[in-house]
C-alpha cells in the first residue's frame, strides 16, 4: 500500500483518470479518493443514470429535443454509503440497474450527442469546482478538466478488459459470453473514439499506464509517485 504523505496538507488537486472502458478507472479512482480524503466523480455513471431514465421512458436515444427535457429534469447524487458509491437520480438509488450490459450500450450511444456533453460537463465542472476530487471518465482531461493538476490515461488491452468485464458481469448473474463481451468492448472503443464530440484520447500531458499485466495495487502505487511529484512541486 502507498505511504500517506507525511508532515505534506494535501491542497484541493484536481486528479483527472481517462481511459478505455474496464481498464481499472473506478477502482483505481476510488482508491486514490480514500487515500487523500478526495471526492470521487464516477462520470461514467452519470451517463449510464441518463441512458437508464432514457430507456425507462422508452425515448429515441437520438431525440435531442426529448434528451434536453430529461437532462434538465435529472438531478445526480453520488453518495458514499458504506464504503460503496451509491448512483441517486431524482434521489431514486439506481446504482445496481444502470449496471447492466445495455445500459451500458445505451450510455455510449447518447453520450456522442453534444446536449447531453454540454450538460454532464457543466454538472461535472461544478463538482470539481473547488477542487479536492478525482474524477474518471473519457474526456476528464482533455475536455472537462483540461488543467487538471493530474493526468493520467489508463489503459489495458481490449482482450484483458474484455475478460474482466466478463467476469464481473457473470459473477452478477448475467448470462454473457466471453466472445460476445469482447466484442461489445470494441463496438464501444469504437464509438468512443470515433464520436464527433469530445472522443476518447489522451491528454498531451497525461501519464499513460498500462494495467493489462499489473494489478490494482501496482497501478495505485505508481499514480501516487506522480501525485506525489506533483504536491512536492507546489
Amino acid at each position: 500500500m502507498s505511504q500517506p504523505l507525511a508532515g505534506k496538507p494535501l491542497r484541493g488537486l484536481i486528479i483527472a483518470i481517462d481511459g478505455p472502458a474496464a481498464a481499472g478507472k473506478s477502482t483505481l479512482a476510488k482508491r486514490l479518493a480514500r487515500e487523500l480524503n478526495y471526492v470521487y466523480v464516477d462520470t461514467g455513471a452519470m451517463y449510464r443514470a441518463l441512458a437508464w431514465r432514457v430507456m425507462e421512458e422508452g425515448i429515441d436515444p437520438g431525440d435531442e429535443k426529448e434528451l434536453g427535457r430529461i437532462l434538465q429534469q435529472m438531478r445526480i447524487r453520488l453518495v458514499e454509503h458504506a464504503g460503496q458509491l451509491r448512483v441517486l437520480l431524482n434521489e431514486v438509488d439506481v446504482t445496481e440497474q444502470i449496471r447492466a450490459p445495455e445500459v451500458s450500450q445505451m450510455a455510449s450511444k447518447v453520450s456522442t450527442l453534444k446536449v447531453v456533453r454540454d450538460r454532464m460537463v457543466e454538472l461535472q465542472r461544478a463538482m470539481g469546482s473547488q477542487g479536492g476530487v478525482v474524477a474518471e471518465g473519457r474526456d476528464i482531461g482533455t475536455v472537462v478538466f483540461p488543467v487538471a493538476d493530474v493526468k493520467i490515461y489508463l489503459d489495458a488491452s481490449p482482450e484483458e478488459r474484455a475478460r474482466r468485464r466478463f467476469a464481473e458481469l457473470r459473477s452478477q448473474g448475467k448470462q454473457v459470453t466471453l466472445e460476445e463481451t469482447l466484442e461489445e468492448m470494441k463496438e464501444r472503443d469504437r464509438r468512443d473514439q470515433e464520436r464527433a464530440v469530445a472522443p476518447l484520447r489522451k491528454a498531451e500531458n497525461a501519464l499513460v499506464v498500462d494495467s493489462s499485466r499489473l494489478g490494482a495495487e501496482a497501478v495505485v502505487e505508481q499514480v501516487m509517485r506522480e501525485i506525489k511529484n506533483k504536491l512536492r512541486a507546489i
